[in-house]
């Protein structure tokens, strides 16, 4: 049979296998690790149902293969299941007009049982999106609209997130779980993540028992805490005293309060006393001065304290330096700058890994570089 063109039977084959959808297949445990490194990459299919295979893998449907995200494979997906209605067709239902979709945000993060948002600036009914989004996740209990940083205190010693009850309840205290690490908080009060959550999970990995590990940068025990249910020994230090509260109670409420030694000061005030076997900057710093947990007190970014870290650092311990890098300088900028202090030290690197943790800006990435100092 011809259709009028030289079309081959294999042809017609191939090019029906290629319009079946697509899964990135991941261990059950890092489902959501990867569905937040598959949308920051762009090819999350929010049309589709997850589906968890017997052998304790989960199909992640993807509009085409991953290059940024680790995953098992990619599989064609025969009988796809659609996913429940999302987010528009709920606006939809409340009365929103083409028109007014248009306007509705394409992403949001779920922290516990808090949602965070950008409202945007011509949103027509932000209480319906608020509404919308509390059916759309069911085990939610409020709405927060995101509305960026603000400084607190006179000297903007440090920085809390700006944000407005738009739905639910208005106690947005809550715990969040990854891997097995929780987290208290209270996302209006402090700030949190997502998109960090792979390298959150890794320190937990890379860690050895009975390391002796010092965050120079600990917030509410974002890599603390893992490191220390891996067994080592965190000297954590955090300046903001709202986030500084909440690492007390996190080290208690995940069983490692006697693996944690945590400090509400500079963390260059500690680094006389410290020998190191690792070290974490979780700190990148941004035009403002300010990384996405909400950390800094001054413009400088993290290798600015490159020079204490490596007075900290034990002989052949390990480093992970991270930094807000435009894309055009990667990865020649963050090591200039961790080469440059390691020379200043007179000591040698070896560069052990380079990671990007997710996007920054516009252009701009969060990466990390891992190194071990000699």
């Amino acid at each position: 049979m011809s259709n009028g063109t030289d079309e081959t039977a294999a042809d017609v084959l191939e090019r029906a296998a290629a319009d079946v959808p697509l899964a990135a297949l991941v261990e059950k445990p890092y489902t959501e690790t990867a569905i937040e490194s598959l949308r920051d990459e762009g090819v999350y299919d929010d049309s589709r149902r997850v589906r968890e295979n017997d052998d304790g893998r989960v199909a992640l449907p993807v509009t085409a293969p991953p290059s940024e995200t680790d995953v098992l494979g990619v599989v064609r997906q025969v009988d796809p299941e659609p996913r429940s209605p999302g987010l528009e067709d709920l606006l939809a239902e409340r009365g929103w007009s083409e028109a007014d979709l248009e306007s509705a945000p394409g992403s949001w993060a779920v922290v516990g049982s808090v949602i965070l948002v950008t409202v945007p600036e011509d949103c027509p009914d932000e209480a319906a999106l608020g509404e919308a989004l509390l059916e759309l996740h069911g085990e939610a209990d409020s709405v927060l609209a995101d509305e960026g940083i603000e400084n607190d205190g006179d000297a903007g010693t440090h920085r809390e997130p700006r944000t407005r009850l738009i739905a639910g309840e208005t106690d947005t205290e809550t715990i969040h779980t990854e891997h097995g690490t929780r987290y208290g908080l209270d996302p209006a009060e402090v700030m949190f993540s997502p998109g960090n959550q792979a390298e959150r999970a890794r320190m937990g990995e890379v860690v050895d028992p009975d390391e002796r590990v010092f965050d120079m940068f600990a917030g509410i025990g974002y890599f603390t805490l893992p490191m220390a249910r891996a067994g080592a020994q965190v000297t954590a230090a955090e300046i903001n005293p709202t986030a500084f509260r909440y690492l007390l109670e996190n080290a208690v409420l995940n069983d490692v309060g006697d693996r944690v030694d945590a400090y509400m000061t500079d963390c260059r005030d500690l680094v006389s006393d410290l020998e190191a076997d690792r070290i974490v900057m979780g700190y990148y710093g941004s035009a403002d001065g300010t990384d996405a947990d909400g950390h800094g007190t001054r413009a400088d970014g993290a290798h600015e304290f490159l020079p204490d870290a490596l007075d900290a650092l034990a002989a052949g311990g390990v480093v992970h330096y991270h930094e807000a890098t435009p894309e055009s300088r990667l990865w020649e900028r963050p090591l200039e700058r961790l080469e440059s202090a390691v020379d200043d030290a007179e000591r040698t690197l070896e560069v052990l890994e380079t990671r990007r943790v997710k996007s920054h800006s516009a252009g701009v990435s969060h990466v990390v570089v891992d190194a071990r100092i000699e």
